[in-house]
């Protein structure tokens, strides 16, 4: 074996060593601010990352942890709707979710607690509504710059393939 391979195998124990205790020099002793608990700093210090999440004030027992959660389903009802044609999605609805994740995500940094897991669900519903109603219009515009006659041989292939 050459030397070098020897060295580094040998170095190998001694780096790993050196670099967790960097790491746990570094981030251990700090508490996370998201889930900081409400106990005293030599509590929270000997608390689990569990016990800092249940007592946290937007921690698993509150509703700001599990509206957010539950809220995801809109954003994947969303992206699922990706699959469907661009003439049978609702302006209403996009719009009305568009608007509802924009106003929220900004919200989320007003209120108290901030609550930046609802903050990110709220952006990417009002992301996905955006993308749903620039679909519908691009849609609604190529609609309008069809000649009569496409529109009339369109209308003849949907009742063919729907009879």
């Amino acid at each position: 074996m050459p030397a070098t391979t020897t060295l580094f195998r040998a170095a190998r124990p001694v780096f790993n060593q050196s670099a967790s205790r960097a790491f746990r020099a570094n981030f251990s002793s700090h508490t996370g601010r998201r889930f900081a608990s409400t106990a005293t700093p030599g509590e929270a210090a000997s608390q689990s990352w569990f016990q800092r999440m249940w007592n946290s004030p937007v921690g698993l027992k509150t509703v700001h942890f599990w509206a957010p959660v539950m809220k995801w389903v809109l954003v994947l009802a969303g992206v699922s709707d990706f699959a469907r044609p661009a003439e049978k999605l609702s302006l209403t609805q996009n719009g009305a979710l568009t608007a509802t994740g924009l106003i929220w995500t900004r919200w989320c940094f007003v209120i108290t607690p901030k609550n930046y897991l609802l903050a990110a669900v709220n952006f990417f519903l009002g992301c996905v509504g955006i993308t749903q109603v620039a679909r519908i219009a691009v849609y609604r515009a190529s609609q309008k710059e069809l000649p009569a006659s496409a529109e009339t041989e369109a209308a003849h292939v949907k009742e063919a393939v729907n009879p």
